[in-house]
């Protein structure tokens, strides 16, 4: 009787091969995650950051003239905008410095806005600490070209998808902030800006109300009149 001992030999390869191919099938599903949804899992995070700078006030409160001009450089060298907050920690509460802080940073349309948050260190009286807050928003790891290929049995996104206008959105938005929650309003304020055109066209009087003017030609000499 012949046996044969090729067939029992091929089973360890085959084993092996399908283990490898396990192996590839699971590695493409950690790099590829199941996302099937349209909210894309790239989003806009918003981080922020304080600023402090502190000032000498005079006596009966305010900032003096070389303080006031060492605080417009500083805010300078910020690159003080739209979307920054700024808030002063004056031991003596004085308004006094609130108006003088108010003065150097409305050069850049800025005000001081409401308290300002806990910072290390100690303030003493005879000086106040101005504080600019300022958030900035970015879509971590975008672009992310990870996936190599777009096809999907499963219909699930692509791993880039969503990265372009999420890293627009939060480039575009003035204030960071409103990423996080919007501006406050009753809304009143938007209806009456988008209906303020259609108001002012309704309301406006007609033209020929008061009727056409009537404008006489004259054929005088060197009018232009026609002839034969």
């Amino acid at each position: 009787m012949r046996i044969n001992h090729t067939r029992p030999a091929l089973r360890p390869a085959s084993a092996a091969l399908l283990l490898s191919l396990a192996t590839v099938l699971s590695a493409c599903s950690v790099n590829a995650p199941e996302n099937r949804m349209l909210n894309s899992v790239h989003q806009p995070v918003v981080e922020r950051d304080r600023y402090v700078f502190d000032v000498e006030t005079l006596p009966g409160g305010g900032i003096s003239i070389p303080e006031q001009r060492r605080l417009a450089g500083w805010f300078e060298s910020l690159g003080l905008k739209y979307g920054d907050k700024i808030a002063i920690d004056d031991p003596l509460q004085s308004k006094a410095t609130i108006a003088s802080v108010d003065a150097v940073a409305g050069r850049w349309g800025m005000f001081v806005d409401g308290p300002a948050p806990v910072t290390p260190g100690y303030v003493a009286a005879g000086a106040a600490r101005v504080v600019v807050m300022r958030a900035t928003a970015s879509v971590p790891g975008c672009p992310d070209w990870t996936a190599k290929s777009d096809f999907s049995m499963s219909n699930r996104t692509t791993s880039n998808f969503g990265c372009a206008i999420n890293s627009n959105l939060a480039a575009m938005v003035a204030d960071k902030e409103h990423l996080v929650k919007g501006a406050d309003g009753t809304g009143e304020t938007v209806v009456m800006s988008g209906t303020k055109a259609i108001d002012s066209f309704r309301t406006a009087r007609p033209t020929g109300e008061q009727g056409l003017k009537n404008n006489a030609t004259s054929n005088a000499a060197g009018g232009g009149g026609g002839g034969n």
